[in-house]
């Protein structure tokens, strides 16, 4: 008896009690799961955010829409950045104060090309405060998935309290699966064997996250 027989003899035992017709999504599955987890109010919500994020070793900034521009005119001339990859549905008011040249995000655009690019801005999905997660969802403000993963300097910007939810169970229903996700906890990190820290190795070395208060948002 071949090793194919002998998995195939198994799967036929695990299926044995599967009623003939019954497809892979027929039966329901309970999901009964906890979406929310404890009890915290939008500003708790907020700070816990921030914490993560911070814990990640992300950069945090607060501003109020009024502020953006001049913040990361600031952000960028503090990395010395020349250029800046610009998505584009960014809002052109958040780069106003900036010195930096903008780069457009072009689909004919080089690996080669991107890395030769300061800084990136970007807006964001959503941002899970339980994770200190940032979910990019390729959206007019946010651009091609390369843009923030070539460039040594991202800068996202995350509306709130609209754009933050508590959990990953929050968050999947205001997401669309068949968009291109990316989930970002912090700047690109990895470690070998020892545990050495090596951070850049397949993403920016440096998270600067921005959390902009709305208009009523305190």
């Amino acid at each position: 008896m071949s090793s194919r027989d002998v998995v195939l003899a198994r799967v036929r035992r695990a299926l044995a009690d599967v009623p003939r017709g019954e497809g892979p999504y027929d039966p329901p599955v309970p999901r009964d799961y906890q979406r929310v987890h404890g009890s915290r109010t939008p500003e708790e919500t907020l700070e816990l955010l921030a914490e993560n994020l911070a814990d990640y070793r992300a950069v945090v900034h607060r501003c109020g829409p009024g502020e953006l521009p001049a913040l990361i005119g600031r952000l960028l001339a503090a990395r010395g950045a020349r250029t800046v990859v610009v998505p584009p549905g960014l809002d052109p008011r958040w780069l106003s104060a900036a010195g930096a040249a903008a780069v457009p995000d072009r689909a004919e655009g080089t690996a080669r090309e991107l890395d030769a690019v300061d800084s990136v801005v970007t807006g964001c999905a959503l941002a899970i405060a339980e994770t200190g997660t940032l979910v990019l969802d390729g959206g007019p403000d946010q651009g091609r998935r390369r843009i923030t993963l070539v460039p040594d300097h991202h800068i996202c910007v995350v509306r709130v309290p609209a754009q933050v939810v508590g959990s990953v169970p929050e968050a999947l229903p205001r997401l669309a699966p068949e968009r291109p996700l990316t989930w970002i906890s912090g700047p690109s990190a990895t470690s070998d064997i020892e545990l050495d820290r090596v951070e850049g190795v397949h993403g920016p070395r440096t998270l600067e996250v921005v959390l902009l208060a709305e208009d009523g948002a305190g």
